[in-house]
């Protein structure tokens, strides 16, 4: 994964933000720097950029909602916040976190537009343009067992073991630390506990408050924060859910066109892919068709070279196939088998020898010429004993033995 750019926007338009660059576990890859946005949009290239915006303008809560989404639940959030907004609700925007599964209360922030598209064209302006953006409050951490903390300048960031920050003035710290240990659960023990991170000069003006507060608690850990919040705000990163305000009419135009682009390409690959598939298959099947018309023409020639008598038919491949089956049929008792009784019988008369020989209407005629008569009787008693008829129709003396005339076919026939 890309690594971080952690933004933060000053309280007051004229003062400068603040950076660093975390890798995806959140750890700082440096100390934070300070300046104008056009020195931090270098450092955005290649990397994720994640604007935190002063806490102090944005409303956290937490209602309880039904379990809705979409729409109607974007309709249904003014309502439920109605009593803590002063400002019109067609003024502000309202963006819905993830709701946790063990808890009924739906994390909401609230800002007013005015204050988005300010911040949004300060920072298109600067060539930034953000993925994500939290209220810097939100990426407090929250510790299940004890409150945690920020006191940072003039104002101090409250979070409960469970529920939303709270952001006060600076003056209010008692009273912001008296609402953390109201809201640590009962039963004493870790759970009453408060982790508090401050810088130095604050720690300093502030120390004597919160050692008066700390008999309320059942310890109090004191974290000195040396470059600021910043470094403890990325470590947040990979495990915190903050809400993200960029929903809605907000939304990131390169996300969207990000996506939208994914999808079209992968369509048109898609579409593409079938395309040559189809083509593919059309060609193939032409192809095809092509192949069999010429052994179609093939056959044609084949029927009239072989069988001159033969009327002219477009469907020479069905007559053939025809004929070769009457063929096969036919073989059972035809020139093949009288041909092998021939070479089983002659084995009685060695040295015959078969001059000629022709087939006609399932008989054999043979002409042989053997070394005497009885050689010629012999292969006859043997084609006999296998079951065929053989007749000898002539025969006479030659130099070369006795030369004779032998018809076969088989019994019955």
């Amino acid at each position: 994964m890309a690594d971080w750019l952690l933004l933060r926007l000053p309280r007051v338009p004229d003062q400068p933000a603040t950076w660093l660059v975390a890798d995806p576990r959140g750890v700082s890859q440096g100390p934070p720097q300070s300046g104008p946005l056009s020195l931090a949009a270098p450092r955005s290239a290649g990397r994720r950029i994640c604007v935190l915006v002063p806490g102090t303008d944005v409303l956290v809560a937490e209602p309880e909602l039904p379990s809705k989404t979409g729409a109607k639940l974007q309709q249904l959030v003014p309502y439920a916040l109605e009593e803590q907004l002063a400002d019109d609700i067609d003024d502000l925007h309202f963006a819905i976190g993830k709701r946790p599964s063990d808890s009924p209360r739906t994390p909401v922030a609230v800002v007013t537009r005015a204050l988005m598209d300010q911040w949004l064209t300060t920072l298109k302006s600067a060539g930034i343009e953000p993925e994500v953006m939290y209220a810097d409050s939100d990426l407090l951490p929250q510790n299940p067992g004890q409150s945690v903390a920020l006191l940072e300048e003039d104002i101090v960031v409250v979070r409960p073991p469970s529920g939303s920050p709270v952001t006060l003035p600076a003056d209010a710290l008692q009273e912001a630390l008296e609402m953390a240990q109201a809201a640590a659960p009962e039963g004493g023990g870790a759970g009453r506990g408060l982790v508090l991170y401050t810088g130095a000069p604050e720690w300093h003006e502030h120390s004597q408050q919160v050692e008066a507060l700390r008999e309320r608690f059942d310890g109090i850990k004191i974290q000195l924060l040396a470059n600021g919040p910043l470094a403890l705000f990325a470590q947040q990163l990979p495990t915190s859910t903050p809400t993200n305000l960029l929903q809605g009419a907000y939304t990131p135009t390169t996300s969207r066109a990000v996506g939208l682009r994914a999808w079209k390409v992968a369509a048109i690959l898609l579409a593409s892919l079938i395309g040559l598939h189809i083509a593919g298959k059309a060609t193939e099947l032409s192809l095809l068709k092509r192949n069999e018309h010429k052994l179609d023409v093939s056959l044609r020639e084949a029927v009239q070279t072989a069988m001159p008598g033969q009327a002219s038919t477009p469907d020479a491949r069905r007559m053939l196939e025809a004929r070769l089956t009457a063929v096969r049929a036919a073989s059972t008792s035809g020139l093949l088998p009288a041909l092998q009784a021939l070479v089983q019988a002659k084995s009685a008369a060695p040295g015959a020898v078969v001059k000629a020989l022709s087939f006609h209407n399932g008989a054999l005629d043979l002409q042989v010429v053997a070394p005497d008569a009885s050689s010629l009787d012999r292969i006859g008693q043997a084609l006999r004993n296998n079951g065929w008829q053989a007749n000898l129709t002539s025969g006479n003396n030659v130099a070369s033995g006795y030369e004779g005339r032998l018809q076969i076919h088989q019994n019955g026939t």
